[in-house]
């Protein structure tokens, strides 16, 4: 076979001619009374809330006049990932009543393969042109599509194209936008604004935070956003947009979607969005209407918070295996955390915090901003602690080891009592002394018997000290605990 027979090497060849057949508003739907076309054209308005989940609602409202008796409404360009089961169309004006009685959601887009498989067993032509300009027309009736296009001629059968095809019209179920067809009954007919709401997946926002540490580490310049990611098949012009943070529970099940193709672009909204409470959840709305387009990614200024107290630690975290078994591993090394903490409150602070991304940056010797690190925090109420992890100390080091391991009662794991001791030592490389802080999860009911310094007890399991570590020297922290599980 020549590799110019090849299908999938000249799909592009496959080219609907309803140019010069028959015109696509004669074939793309029933005929008027059948069905109405409701186009983006009539939209009078359109509101879009997003929620974390990949969940938005959409409401929709556009002009109708509807007959009285029985109506199809082929509603076009709705979201290709829309649940159809949520759709609810309603009458805003109160003036024209209506009982939906069926719905049906035609995602089949009318596409060169799509409505090649449409004539699987109907007749096409088949249009070429030679060197010379002169074009010939055969017909040939469409055998297979499935892994390559199957043609049965007058005298023989082949695979591939060459040339282009041509075709009578295009099948009804065959649509070029998303469309929800809603076939309603209205008694007494009328104009009316109608609102089509529902639910669709495809768009998704989250927030992104910005810290810049001044230079003595004391304070911080906060610069949140929210990002808008639409790839839910159709853009969404002139919407006003409404984010929802909080995690709203939905019963997961499979819907149908369409392939969508990546691109990415970026725009921005100037004015912050204004916050308020929402049942269990807070309600994020976008001061201007915007438009959000296709597999899109917008920015939307949320906070800009200047001077806000920070407060710097390193932290040393043990885990409560280290206290279940006897090790005779000697000395284990252990990272200390940078950590920084701030508290959500404040004059230009003091918000609702969604749950997303910060990163922070901090001045080197020249004044040039660095990155340090960057953390996840989840939904954030006002007046709550923020700790960020940013990384690892390189001058601050720790290591660790098991020093006593006496068992003193018990056949099993849950009637066990026992004795453990610890020495950790941590080693300063800074020219300025440091304080780290040791938290240790111990399992069960414990009590300390020895300690080197005095424990706090932060909660149940969780006990703390703050060791002091002098410039470009060491420190050692040691503790015996008693353990009853």
């Amino acid at each position: 076979m020549r590799p110019d027979l090849c299908w999938p090497s000249r799909t592009v060849m496959v080219l609907v001619a309803l140019a010069t057949t028959v015109p696509w508003e004669a074939h793309a739907a029933p005929s008027v009374s059948a069905e109405m076309r409701v186009e983006d054209t009539a939209q009078k308005s359109l509101a879009v809330t997003i929620y974390n989940a990949n969940l938005a609602l959409v409401k929709d409202v556009r002009d109708l006049a509807l007959t009285g008796g029985e109506n199809r409404l082929a509603w076009r360009n709705v979201s290709s990932q829309i649940r159809p089961e949520t759709a609810l169309l309603t009458d805003t004006t109160g003036t024209v009543p209506l009982t939906l009685l069926e719905q049906n959601f035609d995602f089949d887009l009318l596409t060169p393969e799509s409505l090649l498989k449409k004539y699987l067993g109907r007749k096409v032509k088949v249009i070429r042109t030679n060197d010379k300009g002169d074009r010939t027309t055969e017909e040939a009736t469409v055998l297979a599509t499935s892994s390559g296009v199957v043609l049965r001629y007058a005298d023989r059968i082949e695979t591939g194209v060459v040339g282009h095809l041509a075709f009578a019209d295009v099948p009804t179920d065959l649509r070029d936008l998303p469309t929800l067809v809603l076939h309603v009954d209205a008694p007494k007919g009328g104009n009316g604004a109608f609102e089509l709401s529902y639910l669709t997946r495809g768009l998704a926002w989250q927030a992104d935070y910005v810290g810049n540490l001044s230079s003595d580490g004391k304070t911080m310049d906060l610069n949140g956003w929210v990002t808008l990611t639409n790839s839910s098949g159709i853009p969404y012009r002139h919407a006003q947009v409404q984010l929802v943070a909080g995690e709203v529970n939905q019963v997961q099940r499979a819907v149908p979607t369409l392939m969508m193709r990546q691109r990415v672009a970026e725009d921005s909204v100037g004015a912050a969005p204004r916050e308020e409470s929402l049942a269990e959840y807070h309600l994020y709305t976008l001061p201007r209407m915007t438009d959000i387009r296709d597999n899109q990614t917008k920015q939307v200024a949320l906070l800009s918070a200047p001077r806000i107290p920070v407060t710097r630690e390193l932290v040393l975290r043990g885990q409560p295996s280290f206290y279940q078994t006897q090790f005779s591993d000697g000395w284990t090394k252990l990272s200390v955390d940078s950590n920084l903490t701030f508290v959500n409150k404040g004059g230009s602070l003091g918000v609702p915090l969604p749950k997303g991304t910060v990163r922070i940056y901090a001045k080197d010797s020249r004044g040039n901003a660095q990155f340090v690190g960057e953390d996840a925090i989840d939904h954030t109420p006002k007046n709550e602690t923020v700790t960020l992890k940013l990384g690892e100390s390189f001058d601050v080091t720790a290591r660790r080891k098991q020093t006593d391991f006496k068992k003193l009662a018990g056949t099993s794991a849950y009637n066990y009592v026992y004795e453990a001791a610890f020495a950790v030592e941590i080693k300063n490389a800074k020219p300025e002394p440091v304080i780290v802080k040791v938290l240790e999860t111990i399992p069960g009911d414990w009590s300390m018997l020895q300690e080197s310094q005095k424990h706090t007890k932060e909660a149940a399991n969780l006990a703390s000290w703050k060791v002091q570590v002098p410039a470009e020297g060491s420190a050692t922290l040691t503790w015996r605990a008693q353990i009853r599980h």
